[in-house]
This record gives C-alpha cells, sequence and structure tokens, in this order.
C-alpha cells in the first residue's frame, strides 16, 4: 500500500498500518507526517479503528511506540595520528577486559560500549527484538560482525519480567560459539518518540564467562529490507492487490481492507520497496507462447532491472499467461539455474487458479484470492520458505514440525482438511509463526534472494507441485505404537494413493513400485537429510488403469536401507517424505515421522556393529540369500539372541525364504578368472530346497505373533509374504496347512481393521486351498 503527500498541502496519508505500528517514526522521518501531525493523534491515537486491534485505553503517547525492529551497536578505535615530531611510534592502548556485571545480570554493573570486548578493528552488532507489533514471537536474535565477515548468529526466546524488560535463554547459535559464550539474555527497551533516544540494552548472561552489556541503537522498524519488481508478459495483467471482503467465505473477524503484497510482507518483518514495472515480449517464451524455467530465466536476466549474480534483498517477480507444464501449474519459484539461487518468482493467469470451483457464490472474487494467495506464496518461496508440509526436510536450520493443517500462505489451501473452502474461511492472510521465525531471524544468508540455494537450510524442493491436484499421498505405518520402532527393527512404510477428484483418472500399475518416478527424503533431527536411493530400481512395462473417485492404491517399502548404506539405523526421531512424479506433476506425502529406541543391552550394541551393513540390508530388502554367508551368519544371530525382539520376525523371513526353492549359486574362483571360461557346465552350483527349516523359519516368522508380525511387516508385506508361504505349502502338498496359514493371517488383518476387499481376497484363497 503507498502513501503520498497531496500537491495541494501538507497534509499526509498514512497506510493504517503505520499508524498501528512501528512504522510511525519512519514516517516522520521520511516527511510524510509532520511532529504537528503526531502531536493531533497523541490523545486518541490508542482508541482508532485498526484492523485486527482492540480499542486500549489512552496512554501516554510515547509509550505508543512498539519496541520490535532493527537495532544496532559499533566500535571503531579512534585514529592515532602520527606522533610529531617524536620519531617513536606510539602503541595503541589496551583497552582491557570487560568488568564483570552482577550475579542477577542486571545492566547497571557491567560496562557498555565504550569498551569492546575482542581485540580487533572493528566490530558491528544487529539486534532484532520481536516482541510487540504485528504477530510478536517473542523472540530476539543478534548477528556479530568482525570487519566484513559474520562470526555469530544467535538467537533467545524471551518471556516479559517487567515494564519493558525481557529475559530468556539462547537456544541457537550459528559460527564460532567462542565470540558468545553466553547462553541467557536481559533485554531493557527504551521507547521514545525521537529515534535518536530508542535503545534496547541487552545484557548476555551465562555460560560460564563474564556478563557483557551492551546498549543497540534503533536503526529501522523492520528486520530487512526487500525490493520486489513486478513485470508482466504482453497480454497479461499482474494482481497485486485485493479486498479481503470481497468473497463470502473468510474469518469473521477478518479486517476488510484493500490488502497489497507489499503489506503482507511488511507485516511479515520487511521494508518492503517496489521498483517501476516492466513488460516481457512473448516472443521470449518461443514458438509455443508458454515459458520454461530457462526461458523464465534468461528473460530475468534481460528484463528485470536489479538482475546481478550475488545476494541481495531483491526479487522478480513476473506475471505470465502458462507454463509448459500446462493449466496445473499455478505459479512457481522458477530460479534454481546457475549460482544465485531465488531471485525470480512467476505467476501463470490462465492455470487452474482462475477457475473457480462450481457454485462458488461469488467466482470472480475467488479467483482475484487464488492469484493474489499464488502470488504472494511464490515469493514466499524466494525468501527460502518449504511448504507447511516440508518443514523438517532437506537441511534445515533448526528442526521444525511440519504444519500441515496450517492456514498459512504456505500451505496448499486443498491439503487441509475439508479442502480451500475449510482453508478460506479461517485464513487471515499471514504467515505462521514458524515461517516467521525463519523470515526474521533466521541467518540472513539462509533467507536472502541470491544466496543460499533453493531450500538450502530449509527444505525439501518440489516445484512442480499443483495446488489443485486430483490426488493425495499418503504416507505411514501400521504400527500400533505410534510409529515406534525397536532398535535394529527394520522400518517398512506403506504408500496410499487416492484419487480426490470427482472423475476417473488414469495410473500407472504400478506406480507405488520403486522407480525412478519416486524420491523419498529420510532426516534424523539433527542430521542432514539423506535421499534414499533403494538397492534396485525397475522399468516395468507401462500397463494403465482407472482410479475411479475416492479410490485408493497402496505400497510398501523397506526404507531403512539402501545404496551407500542404512538411512534408519541410529537411535533418535526421524522424519520421511515421498515424492511422485505423476505425467506433469509431483504429487507430495505427508511427513511421516518415527522413532527408534535405544540399545537395551551391550549385547544388541555388539551385534549391530555387523548387522548394520549393506549386505545386509540387501538381504533384508530382497528377503533372502544362499550366497551372502556372512548377512546370514548375522542373521542367524540375531534370531538365536533376540528372538522375542521384532528383528527377529525380519530375519526369519530371510533366512526362510530361499530354502523354498532350489537355488543356483554362480560360482567365482578368485584365484583362476578364466576358470568358468573353461568349463562352462561349472559355472552353476544347484542348492537343493529345505523345506523342512524353510517351514520351520517362516511359521515363526509369520504365525507364532501374527499381529505383531503384521505391525513390524506392515500390512501389505504381510499379505504378500503369507500368500507366499501358503502357495509353497500347497505346492508341497499340504494344502490344508496352507488354508490353516491363511485363515490366520485372514483374521490377523481383519482384526487389524484392513479393507474389507483384502479379507475378501484372502478368504478366496483359502476356500481354494481348503478344496484341495
Amino acid at each position: 500500500m503507498k502513501n503520498s503527500q497531496e500537491s495541494t498541502g501538507t497534509q499526509h496519508k498514512l497506510d493504517v498500518e503505520e499508524i498501528a505500528g512501528h512504522d510511525l517514526m519512519e514516517a516522520l522521518q521520511s516527511g510524510r507526517i509532520s511532529e504537528e501531525e503526531i502531536g493531533m493523534l497523541r490523545d486518541n491515537i490508542d482508541a482508532l479503528p485498526i484492523p485486527g486491534r482492540i480499542p486500549q485505553p489512552v496512554i501516554p503517547f510515547p509509550f505508543f511506540f512498539t519496541a520490535s525492529g532493527l537495532y544496532e551497536w559499533s566500535y571503531k578505535f579512534t585514529p592515532i595520528p602520527l606522533p610529531q615530531p617524536i620519531p617513536k611510534p606510539v602503541p595503541i592502548p589496551d583497552p582491557g577486559p570487560i568488568q564483570p556485571g552482577s550475579v542477577n545480570g542486571d545492566a547497571e554493573s557491567a560496562t557498555d560500549e565504550a569498551v569492546p570486548i575482542f581485540p580487533f578493528w572493528f566490530r558491528r552488532e544487529e539486534l532484532r527484538l520481536d516482541v510487540d507489533g504485528r504477530y510478536p514471537l517473542m523472540r530476539v536474535s543478534g548477528t556479530i560482525y568482525s570487519g566484513l565477515a559474520l562470526r555469530i548468529h544467535w538467537i533467545a526466546n524471551l518471556k516479559k519480567v517487567g515494564t519493558n524488560t525481557y529475559s530468556g535463554y539462547i537456544w541457537y547459535k550459528d559460527g564460532n560459539t567462542s565470540w558468545l559464550p553466553h547462553t541467557n539474555v536481559r533485554v531493557q527497551v527504551t521507547k521514545s518518540i525521537f529515534s535518536n533516544h530508542r535503545k534496547v540494552t541487552v545484557t548476555f548472561i551465562g555460560g560460564g564467562a563474564s556478563n557483557r552489556t551492551l546498549t543497540y541503537r534503533w536503526k529501522s522498524a523492520y528486520f530487512h529490507p526487500v525490493d520486489f519488481e513486478y513485470d508482466t508478459v504482453e497480454g497479461t495483467s499482474a494482481l497485486t492487490q485485493i479486498n479481503t471482503g470481497d468473497h463470502p467465505n473468510r474469518p469473521a473477524n477478518l479486517p476488510v481492507e484493500n490488502l497489497s503484497i507489499e503489506t503482507v510482507f511488511r507485516r511479515a518483518g520487511f521494508q518492503v520497496t517496489t521498483s517501476p514495472a516492466g513488460s516481457v515480449p512473448i516472443s521470449e517464451a518461443g514458438a509455443n507462447a508458454t515459458w520454461s524455467n530457462m526461458e523464465m530465466h534468461d528473460a530475468m536476466q534481460v528484463y528485470w532491472s536489479h538482475f546481478a549474480n550475488v545476494p541481495q534483498w531483491k526479487m522478480w517477480v513476473l506475471f505470465a499467461s502458462l507454463h509448459d507444464f500446462g493449466s496445473s501449474l499455478g505459479g512457481i519459484m522458477f530460479d534454481s539455474i546457475g549460482p544465485n539461487h531465488r531471485q525470480g518468482t512467476a505467476m501463470f493467469n490462465d492455470s487452474f487458479i482462475k477457475n473457480a470451483p462450481a457454485g462458488d457464490a461469488n467466482p470472480a472474487a475467488w479467483v482475484r484470492r487464488m492469484k493474489f494467495w499464488t502470488a504472494c506464496h511464490e515469493i514466499g518461496h524466494g525468501f527460502n520458505l518449504a511448504h507447511s508440509w516440508q518443514k523438517s526436510l532437506g537441511t534445515p536450520w533448526i528442526p521444525l514440525t511440519n504444519e500441515p493443517e496450517a492456514r498459512s500462505f504456505m500451505n496448499y489451501p486443498d491439503n487441509v482438511q475439508g479442502e480451500q473452502a475449510a482453508f478460506f474461511s479461517d485464513f487471515e492472510y499471514r504467515f505462521s509463526d514458524n515461517e516467521l521465525l525463519f523470515m526474521r531471524h533466521a541467518p540472513e544468508r539462509f533467507v536472502q534472494m541470491g544466496n543460499a540455494d533453493w531450500f538450502d537450510h530449509h527444505g525439501f524442493e518440489q516445484a512442480n507441485v499443483s495446488p489443485g491436484s486430483p490426488f493425495a499421498l499418503e504416507l505411514r505405518t501400521q504400527r500400533r505404537t505410534l510409529d515406534y520402532f525397536e532398535f535394529m527393527e527394520p522400518v517398512v512404510v506403506e504408500l496410499k494413493l487416492t484419487n480426490r477428484s470427482g472423475q476417473p483418472l488414469i495410473i500407472d500399475e504400478k506406480v507405488l513400485e520403486e522407480t525412478d518416478d519416486m524420491t523419498v527424503i529420510i532426516k534424523k533431527r539433527g542430521g542432514s537429510a539423506r535421499q534414499w536411493q533403494p538397492f534396485a530400481q525397475y522399468c516395468y512395462h507401462s500397463d494403465k488403469k482407472a482410479l475411479e473417485p475416492q479410490q485408493s492404491v497402496y505400497g510398501s517399502l523397506n526404507i531403512a536401507s539402501g545404496v551407500g548404506g542404512w538411512n534408519i539405523a541410529e537411535p533418535g526421531v526421524y522424519t520421511i517424505q515421498l515424492a511422485l512424479h505423476l505425467d506433469d506433476e509431483d504429487v507430495v506425502s505427508n511427513k511421516l515421522e518415527v522413532r527408534v529406541a535405544p540399545p537395551r543391552s551391550y549385547e544388541e550394541e555388539f551385534v549391530a556393529q555387523d548387522f548394520f551393513s549393506e549386505e545386509v540390508g540387501r538381504v533384508l530388502t530382497f528377503n533372502g540369500t544362499r550366497h551372502l554367508d556372512q548377512a546370514n551368519d548375522t542373521l542367524e544371530k540375531v534370531v538365536d539372541q533376540f528372538g522375542d525382539k521384532r528383528v527377529a520376525h525380519h530375519a526369519r523371513l530371510a533366512l526362510g525364504n530361499p530354502l523354498t526353492r532350489d537355488y543356483k549359486l554362480l560360482k567365482m574362483d578368485d584365484d583362476d578368472p578364466k576358470a568358468l571360461d573353461k568349463d562352462p557346465s561349472k559355472q552353476f552350483e544347484e542348492l537343493k530346497a529345505k523345506p523342512d527349516e524353510a517351514r520351520k523359519k517362516l511359521s515363526e516368522a509369520l504365525l507364532n505373533e501374527p499381529a505383531e508380525a503384521a505391525d513390524t511387516l506392515g500390512h501389505i508385506e504381510y499379505k504378500q509374504v503369507v500368500e507366499k508361504y501358503s502357495a509353497f505349502l500347497a505346492e508341497a502338498g499340504d494344502s490344508d496347512e496352507a488354508a490353516s496359514t491363511m485363515q490366520k493371517a485372514k483374521k490377523t488383518l481383519a482384526d487389524r481393521g484392513v479393507l474389507d476387499s483384502v479379507v475378501k481376497d484372502m478368504e478366496t484363497q483359502r476356500k481354494q486351498y481348503a478344496k484341495k
């Protein structure tokens, strides 16, 4: 929302946001309001009908100003002139140590900025205080610079302990922690109508170090600056503001106002400016008149007035018609090309976002709102914000919890329960507190455009997701223990893909198998994210099938290990998320969190050294081997020592399965590599099946504790291996035992609430065995 001065006099127009918050001082300094006009507001300022604010009793005017904003402290040594005429050089005086503060950390007994605590020529510190104003988070963060280099960034939670006084603990440090050994802060705010009197005095306490006190001077009402340039492709228009009251489906307490993109990001804590808008010829999109990421990146370099391959608080926002992906893509943060990511975003006005739902009360307002939401969503990606369901993936700056039900610009309206109607009925045109925490207080390099790579230190990249996707992908386990896994127990997850549209959709029958179209990200809390690389990826013939409305297909994955080792092994909390590429869009699953328990004995720790090997991982994935003897020996040890643990179900299954049939083993002679060429008849050694031993191991794995087996293997895997075992029994001439096995497994899964169609299928198989 832009402010202007009337040409006919000195009357100034103020954005109501400025009157409501911490922008008033900047308005005074920039000349958009005079001190006399401020005086006119003195008696009634707190009773103004500001959106979202309850009128308060009149209080003394200077206390109206919010404390939140950017403060700065700096120290420079005073240059010492060359001595005249004495030739002997004069040494720089030693500034001396900082005097310790009081025990309780009060500022009165500690030194201030007159004395530096580090022996360097220049030091500068920034402080971001976030305790009032719009969406206060009760946080304070700071950055210490030495010369041009960042030394440490820190964040503390705050609690109000007195008038304009806050205290809290420092919970995040990034950089050389020796520069700030302290563990707590005490913050004293001095408010004033005059900018040179506004300050924050911070005392750093604890950590075995002497108290340190600095006074930071007010610099800005915002935490960072940012500039947007809205360019449009010829024939396309830019929608950068809406009226929040146009559509009837909105929160009852939502203020009705003309809301601009700039205001959205000002409320997030940014001093937003806009550069003059420009026009981009449609010819830049090529012969098809739709845009690829590369074409937009090329256009950005030519038409963006601020383009530079350097980090800067500036972003190019392009309004176009369609992406090459077609109408399923409403917007994209396309700029992940080259060394400086996240500087360009685009919206596609002729995509699905122009189609209001059938029967909507105000279709035109719905479309405007959707276009506005899309623009803010994609610009949010430029700040390195992940989707609401992707907070905990990738390389996060702090462990974050996913927010699948958040009414945030970074969530998809169709993702929440009740879909878009439920989303917009509670949507207040804002970012979530977690997102504001990242935008306001994360280290600058993670947030600034052109700095950290796309989703570096934030999340799992998913650029081609359509908010209007007809598919829903669910990642889950079938556990009765709230996704809690025993130590060494392999983690098996299940996939559920649902057609949530109102018409049949064509999918590949193998859509949930391990192919190149599937990406799985696994992240241990406190560690880096890893992409699961399965031991085998399959190239299937594409057999299509129709997935009816509200119908689902299911799959199962053993993701604990893969190429490169075990992804889920050590005790701790892991988050898992999966993206599935379907035609021209990616479908992203929910976040699944699993917890691995610590070992319960020294014996478990000892065996784990052999268990967590790539060989054992392969054997468990492929349900057995008669070649990898060392892996089999380890699994036998697991059965012998931990037969009552869940891992034993997996071990017995892998040991018993290859014994059900004759096995051909390729013979290798390390001493004579050409031995096989001399006598091809001796290339393979045939190992006979061991049906009795196989029956014992498989029966113990599947039927002794069937509910536990189904719990650890998952319903899909359990049904598959039971069917395979029953077929083996029938082929061996024991149809009665095959029927009994199917009956026991069927009852187990029925008791666990599987689909009726699964139970009926197993009953059909049982009857077939019974007839024989």
